[in-house]
Parts: structure tokens; C-alpha cells; sequence
């Protein structure tokens, strides 16, 4: 079980030239939620696509074009509400954003600010060390994308794909309860972790289906306490809000930077200003992007083209009664019902689709025997070459046929991993390679002790060192099992050896 620590989380002190400092992150992280089609049309969500091929009329801020809610994406954010513990509004509304977007032709962003569909609720990050941190959530509100603006393929002109134009999205507010880069990258590839569990968002980031927005300030030791006493924001220094991360590393690095940078700034004599940044992974440092807008500067008011979004508590529980098992509680069920470290149960719930190859395989057999050699043979293996469990060459039925022939003591440890070499690279049926290839284990004592036999007349003077010192003894258990080309039972031979060397 975890030590929950919270209220508040260990602070990340910095170092400055004058004084100590501590850092202060809160996050706004951008889902893009797993639907096939847009929050307010049907055009195709697919990534990748023709550049402006998946544009329907009311992405393209046609006149007369209205939109209509898609009630697949709204069902998606009340069961991504319902996975991080949250309130869900029943009723809930749509605000107009305004400011400029050149790759939005609408010239506005259809969002929630004052009602969103989902309220407080709270992700656990664990950190290591039996530790974990409660963050809390803010609120999470649907909104739509922005398309692209291409800047590399003319000198002199800008191109805008609007494929992206309108596609849903659930933007997951936080507080700033997160206190160091590293606790900043954790609790994104939870939030990620959490989301490919309930499938409401793939969380590829490279793709852009998962970015953030870190809000980054530094105050003096004592000043966050007073904040958590008080809620007084006021407390935590002036904040920098870092645009469009799509990498657990630049995030970590970003942050760095920008403390430091602020810390410099402050000890200084300066001010730190309040504006919106980028991150530039070259050269491993922010730079301005613009001044922070503030609600006000938006001009927000409620979409006259939608009405207040209402939902039933009924159909919020029935999507409720259908929830899959997340990872925490996956985690948990691993380590009592398969007797797993805790180690080895957060490797094998970090990702949905490994979790289930792992289930498949243990299923009816020794946990931890299947555990084994999903980490460190199959796992291993796939990261050498760069290949997804999806990619996997070895089926669970094809690995649980391997963990069943070494139980039943047909094969040996060695032996299964020559198995496993086979099966990866040709196919096959375990059992029906080893039998066609000869691979069964020798496990009868009579053979095995006639090459025990022949071992120790052919060496007598390491016979007269293992009797003086046991533990060569297994220097005679190896030479029996190259003498028998690893097929003889390890545990026969060291029962053998041992009772003819007399020790």
C-alpha cells in the first residue's frame, strides 16, 4: 500500500545566488479525446490525413454553419471525470473565446470556462520510495482544437491545415500542487496512464494527442505553506505559463530552466512578468511568445449557437457501472492474487496493452514464473528492437506455453530461453518444437548419473577440491550439463553430484 503524502508535497528547493527558493508548477494539460469525429461535426478525426481533407463546413467557419455537440466526446469527459475521482455537472456550458487564431477560421474558440462539464477531483503520482503525491484537479472542460500553420515549406508564404481544426478536446486543470520538474513529469505519464487505461485518449504525444501547458513560479521557503493555509495565490510568486510540451524530458528540462531563469530575474532586483513562453530543446532554454492574457482579454461570453449541455445522473452511472479497471487498482489485484513485488507489478501496469498480455499469460499458472519472463525475456527483447507489445512476435498462448513445459519439467531455465529464441524469430507451438527438435529435459536419474560418473573419473584432482572446499561442486554441475548439452535436469544433477562427491 502506499504512504500518501500530501497537504503539502515536499518542496524542491533551488539554490540561488542570494537565497534558497522553491518551485511552484501547476499544469493544464491538452487530451485530444479518442473520437472518430470532431466535438462539433463529423468530419474525420484521422491523423495523418491529406492536409484539409477532414474539414466539414462548420470547421471551415462557413457562414450559417452551426454546431452540433457530439455526444460521444461528452461521454468520454464525464468517464475521463469519473477515472480521476471527480465531481460531474449534470449541467454544464459552452463560452465563445475570442482572439485570433489564424488557423481557425471560426475567429473564435468554442470552450467552457464558467461551467465545464467536470468539477474537483485528484490524480495519486507515485514517487517512489513507498511515496506518493495527491494532485489536485481543478477542473476538466471539452473544447475544441486549433488546425496548423506550416511556416517550412515557402520562404515566403505560411500554409494552414485545418484537419485538426475542431477536434475535440479535454483540457485537465491543476492545482499548483506539483513541486519539481520530476513530479511534474510523473504526474503527466499518470494522467497518460490513466487515460489509455480508460481509453478516452491514446496519450500519443509525439502525435500532439497529449501536450501541457506548465505554469512555472518560485517563492521563498514558508511562502507555499502560507498559500496552502490560505489559498492565496498571491503567495506563490508571479507565474510563466510554458505552451504546447509534448515530451516527459523537454518538460523536466523546461522547467529547470525557467525556475532558474526567474530566480535570476528576482535576485536581481527585477520583476518577473507574467506572460505565455516557449521551450526551444536546442538550445535548452524559454523565450517570450507573448504576455499572458488574463479571462477578461478573451471577451468570453456563453455560445448563442449551443445550448446548456444537461445530462442525467443515469446515464452518468451507467457509464459508471462500465468502467474498466484502472491502474492502481490493477496494480494492487496484481500483487495479491500473483504474489508480485511491487516492482514488478508497476512494470507490468504501466501500459494497458502490457498489463493484458501479462493477465493472458499468468492466467492459471505461477505468477511470478509468468511475470519473469514477460520482463525480462519478452520485454527485453521488444526493447532492443524498438517494438511495442502490439508488435510482439510471441503470442501470450505461444509464452504461457513456454512457462507451462518448464512447470511440467519437461524443459530446463536454459533450455526455455533457446525456446524462446525459436519462437520469436520462427513461430511455432512450444511443446511441438520441443519434441520435433529434441529439446525435452533428461530427467532420467540413470543417465544422468552415468555422466556424472564419467565427469568425476575424468577429473580427480578437482574431485579431491571440492571435497576440501563444497562450493566447487558446481563446477562438476556445469560440465554435466554440457556433457548433456543443457538438457539434464538441474536439480537431479546437483542431488547427484553432490551425494557422489560425498558432501
Amino acid at each position: 500500500m502506499l504512504d500518501l503524502a500530501y497537504d503539502p508535497p515536499a518542496p524542491k528547493v533551488i539554490q540561488g545566488a542570494l537565497h534558497d527558493w522553491e518551485l511552484v508548477i501547476g499544469m493544464e494539460v491538452h487530451a485530444q479525446v479518442a473520437s472518430k469525429a470532431k466535438l462539433f461535426s463529423g468530419a474525420s478525426t484521422q491523423f495523418g490525413a491529406e492536409p484539409n481533407s477532414n474539414v466539414a463546413f462548420v470547421d471551415a467557419g462557413m457562414p450559417g454553419m452551426l454546431p452540433v455537440i457530439n455526444e460521444g466526446c461528452v461521454a468520454l469527459a464525464v468517464k475521463t471525470g469519473l477515472g480521476l475521482k471527480a465531481q460531474i455537472n449534470l449541467v454544464s456550458a459552452f463560452d465563445r473565446k475570442n482572439y485570433f487564431y489564424p488557423d481557425l477560421p471560426q475567429g473564435y474558440q468554442i470552450s467552457q470556462l464558467y461551467h465545464p462539464i467536470v468539477g474537483e477531483g485528484e490524480v495519486l503520482v507515485e514517487m517512489g520510495g513507498g511515496l506518493a503525491r495527491r494532485v489536485r484537479i481543478e477542473r476538466i472542460h471539452l473544447e475544441q482544437d486549433a488546425g496548423k500553420s506550416i511556416h517550412d515549406m515557402d520562404p515566403h508564404m505560411s500554409f494552414v491545415d485545418l484537419n485538426r481544426t475542431g477536434v475535440a478536446l479535454m483540457e485537465i486543470v491543476s492545482r499548483p500542487d506539483l513541486r519539481g520538474p520530476d513530479e511534474a513529469a510523473a504526474y503527466v505519464s499518470k494522467l497518460r496512464q490513466i487515460l489509455r487505461y480508460l481509453g478516452t485518449c491514446d496519450g500519443n504525444m509525439q502525435n500532439g494527442n497529449l501536450r501541457a501547458d506548465v505554469n512555472v513560479s518560485v517563492c521563498r521557503p514558508g511562502d507555499y505553506e502560507r498559500y496552502w493555509e490560505t489559498q492565496d495565490f498571491a503567495h506563490l510568486g508571479t507565474r510563466c505559463e510554458i505552451k504546447n510540451m509534448n515530451s516527459l524530458r523537454f518538460i523536466q528540462a523546461a522547467i529547470d530552466y525557467e525556475a532558474r531563469r526567474q530566480i535570476g530575474i528576482l535576485e536581481d532586483g527585477g520583476s518577473v512578468v507574467q506572460e505565455t513562453r516557449l521551450y526551444d530543446p536546442d538550445r535548452g532554454e524559454t523565450r517570450s511568445m507573448r504576455s499572458k492574457e488574463e479571462a477578461h482579454d478573451y471577451r468570453y461570453f456563453p455560445c448563442p449557437d449551443l445550448l446548456p449541455l444537461e445530462i442525467e445522473q443515469a446515464w452518468v452511472d451507467d457509464i459508471a457501472a462500465a468502467m474498466p479497471e484502472l491502474p492502481d487498482a490493477k496494480k494492487a489485484r496484481f500483487i495479491a492474487e500473483f504474489g508480485l513485488s511491487d516492482y514488478d507489478a508497476g512494470v507490468l501496469t504501466a501500459d494497458v496493452e502490457n498489463a493484458a498480455y501479462f493477465e493472458a499469460v499468468a492466467q492459471g499458472r505461477d505468477g511470478k514464473m509468468a511475470a519473469n519472463w514477460v520482463i525480462n525475456e519478452l520485454f527485453g527483447r521488444l526493447k532492443r528492437e524498438d517494438h511495442t507489445i502490439a508488435e510482439s512476435p510471441v503470442s501470450p498462448a505461444q509464452l504461457g506455453g513456454i512457462v507451462d513445459l518448464i512447470q511440467a519439467g519437461d524443459i530446463s531455465g536454459k533450455i526455455a530461453k533457446d525456446l524462446f529464441e525459436i519462437v520469436y524469430a520462427e513461430g511455432g507451438d512450444p511443446a511441438e518444437i520441443v519434441e520435433a527438435r529434441g529439446m525435452r529435459q533428461v530427467t532420467d536419474t540413470g543417465a544422468i548419473e552415468a555422466a556424472v560418473d564419467a565427469v568425476i573419473a575424468a577429473n580427480p584432482a578437482q574431485v579431491e577440491k571440492a571435497r576440501a572446499n563444497p562450493k566447487l561442486a558446481g563446477w562438476f554441475v556445469g560440465q554435466v550439463m554440457k556433457a548433456t548439452g543443457g538438457k539434464a535436469n538441474p536439480k537431479a544433477v546437483n542431488e547427484i553430484v553432490t551425494a557422489k562427491l560425498g558432501l
